[in-house]
């Protein structure tokens, strides 16, 4: 029976009714499964297991024991074994599982771990039509994440990972959250420098300034609290490195970005907003929301 994929038309970014975990057979596997498991059991999600590489004996029984460890027996799961190319396949399977967050593995150097942290993690990131959350430490003990920064892109679809992001504090029981803006100050004045003096760039580096923070900040206004308070906060420097440096100076538990795509917003206009960057060094854990809306 084919899935239904008029549910993923404006499918709303949460809740996330269907968790998926890509597996490898790595010294982290077990990790990674509890770790999932928490998420399950907080969001009340179902869990597709997903190994792409080919089914066998052997494997299917570590699986089979450290599920049983684990105890998944009051969760909903299934387990997809299927051999492809890595990245077409776990996206194919996302979509006809219909996952609203897929959950990979990660270490924080992009370089040092190809299979699900490099390339693949990169690609994925960009093309998957749910959102991803890399994991950078997982443990066999989990813990919630406590402090969460969003990065504050101008972008239609942020005022629906503010909301995303909002759902995953209750659920964690956490009461704020905080958003940056980056503002790249020095390519800022560059692409305004022929508009006139020194005085005039800067009067008018500012005035784009304070709109953008004035219009993130409407946004975050409107956004009813639900008992969760949105903190703004404005870091200069490179977009993508400015908020890296600062979850990692600060010691935030989880970044969350907008999904990639076409950025129309006026500072996107003039520099182009980096997650390249944070994907390469990851300072924590990285949430990408993919907004279908």
């Amino acid at each position: 029976m084919e899935p239904d994929y008029t549910k993923l038309k404006k499918r709303p970014a949460h809740p996330f009714e269907t968790l998926a975990v890509a597996i490898a057979f790595s010294p982290r596997l077990e990790a990674i499964l509890m770790e999932t498991k928490r998420m399950v059991n907080m969001f009340g999600s179902q869990l597709v297991i997903v190994h792409v590489g080919k089914k066998d004996t052997h494997h299917e029984d570590v699986l089979d024991k450290l599920i049983n460890k684990i105890n998944f027996s009051k969760i909903k799961y299934r387990v997809i074994w299927m051999e492809g190319e890595p990245v077409d396949t776990i996206l194919k399977l996302c979509k006809l599982n219909i996952v609203d967050l897929l959950i990979l593995g990660a270490l924080e150097k992009e370089n040092l771990y190809k299979y699900y942290v490099g390339s693949i993690a990169r690609t994925i990131s960009r093309r998957a039509k749910c959102s991803v959350l890399l994991l950078t430490n997982p443990s066999i003990n989990p813990k919630k994440m406590r402090k969460i920064v969003v990065n504050g892109v101008d972008n239609p679809k942020t005022i629906h990972t503010l909301k995303a992001t909002q759902y995953l504090a209750r659920n964690e029981k956490i009461t704020d959250f905080t958003v940056v803006q980056e503002v790249n100050t020095p390519m800022l004045s560059m692409a305004i420098a022929e508009s006139g003096t020194e005085p005039e760039v800067s009067k008018i580096k500012k005035e784009m300034q304070e709109e953008d923070f004035n219009k993130l900040n409407s946004i975050i206004n409107s956004i009813d609290s639900q008992g969760v308070q949105i903190d703004l906060k404005v870091v200069k420097g490179k977009p993508g490195y400015a908020i890296s440096h600062f979850a990692r100076q600060n010691h935030y538990d989880l970044i969350v970005f907008n999904s990639p795509d076409t950025h129309l917003g006026i500072f996107d206009r003039i520099f182009t907003h980096d997650i390249e960057y944070v994907l390469a060094d990851m300072p924590c854990n990285l949430l990408i929301i993919h907004s279908r809306v």
